[in-house]
């Protein structure tokens, strides 16, 4: 049905009609378009930094420290060539002996976040865990950016109102 659909759509003048056949939050993850009262809310990943400084498992740690040193990073995130994020160097593994394999000093299979999650949400986890910086990524683990908590909680200043809304419901005879 879905194609079909699709078809329909075009042939009535909408353009840019995607066949999409995952959930509503892996469209989210993948940064398209969304609607209602909160799509103005800034999230994690429009915040986050695109110019990260991403090496591979075999590169030698020495090479990415000063890479990440001369861009004025303290992260690095560990990709294969797919851009799916393996591990995590922060300082204290960038500090590490210079002659290592990137895969010997990283912090493998780091906690990452989705980019639909709202900075407000964000920054308070990230202060919550004492965490510079959160890695972002698709649903399917991709390289999105790297979201510093300076910006998340300056944006979540900004938005006070962009609070996730929750939906409470009363036990059943309580109104």
């Amino acid at each position: 049905m879905a194609p079909r659909a699709a078809a329909r759509l075009e042939n009535l003048g909408f353009d840019g009609v995607h066949e999409y056949k995952a959930g509503k939050l892996d469209w989210l993850a993948a940064g398209l378009a969304t609607e209602g009262e909160n799509s103005n809310c800034p999230r994690g990943g429009e915040a986050s930094r695109k110019d990260v400084v991403a090496c591979g498992l075999k590169d030698r740690l020495g090479d990415v420290r000063d890479r990440a040193r001369e861009a004025g990073w303290d992260v690095a995130v560990v990709v294969d060539r797919e851009r799916i994020v393996l591990g995590l160097l922060r300082s204290k593994q960038l500090e590490m002996d210079p002659n290592l394999a990137v895969e010997q000093a990283m912090r493998p299979g780091p906690s990452t976040f989705r980019p639909y999650v709202s900075t407000k949400e964000m920054a308070d986890h990230m202060v919550e865990h004492s965490l510079d910086s959160a890695p972002i990524t698709t649903s399917d683990g991709k390289l999105v950016g790297v979201l510093f908590k300076s910006e998340a909680v300056r944006l979540a200043a900004d938005r006070a109102a962009c609070a996730r809304k929750l939906i409470t419901l009363e036990p059943p005879g309580e109104t």
